[in-house]
């Protein structure tokens, strides 16, 4: 692929990647958003296509063995989310793609595209703050919340591995931070040789 561009918002969950990547698509009209293929369950509101691949844990594992994965996990015991090749085939300087995953699903796809991707940690506050924000979602019984948290924590050690880190500690600012890196990023690559 000639010249793709490459855009990923990575975070523990909870720390506001997705409210962040939302208001970037908004503000960034030629980023197109990489929905991701998860055997989750679909939550309230929730659209096929739109927020997410719902897809069997046997049709999700079918690609995997086609190679139409660029990355997964299984983030969660039977719980997978990953990439579609498609998604990124499409990544051009004049049409980017922003992808909201997980912590190894970015450094893979960073792995995979080195200078070509942008590859930003969204942290939280704190892990104190991250719990309550959790909480507050209403998502989660007590033990999916306790193994959330642990793996937030192990998440938490991934942040200098990548690009930039953006503490979302306000929203508005948290934002502009990360669309100022991308349009810089996204500035850089129309630039002569």
């Amino acid at each position: 692929m000639a010249n793709p561009r490459v855009i990923v918002l990575t975070a523990p969950s909870g720390a506001g990647k997705t409210s962040i990547a939302r208001r970037a698509l908004k503000q960034i009209p030629e980023l197109r958003f990489s929905v991701s293929a998860t055997t989750r369950a679909r939550r309230s509101g929730e659209e096929n296509g739109v927020d997410y691949f719902f897809l069997s844990e046997e049709d999700f594992l079918n690609l995997v063995q086609e190679g139409k994965l660029v990355e997964y996990e299984e983030v969660y015991p039977g719980r997978y989310y990953g990439t579609l090749r498609s998604e990124l085939d499409a990544a051009t300087t004049e049409r980017p793609v922003l992808l909201d995953i997980d912590v190894r699903g970015a450094e893979h796809v960073k792995e995979l595209y080195g200078e070509d991707a942008l590859v930003v940690f969204v942290a939280p506050p704190s892990m104190d703050e991250l719990e309550s924000r959790l909480r507050t979602r209403g998502t989660e019984d007590e033990q999916t919340l306790g193994v959330r948290l642990s793996r937030s924590r192990k998440e938490m050690e991934y942040l200098d591995r990548f690009d930039a880190v953006v503490v979302n500690d306000d929203l508005e600012r948290a934002t502009r931070e990360t669309t100022r890196r991308i349009s810089t990023f996204l500035g850089s690559s129309t630039e002569p040789a």
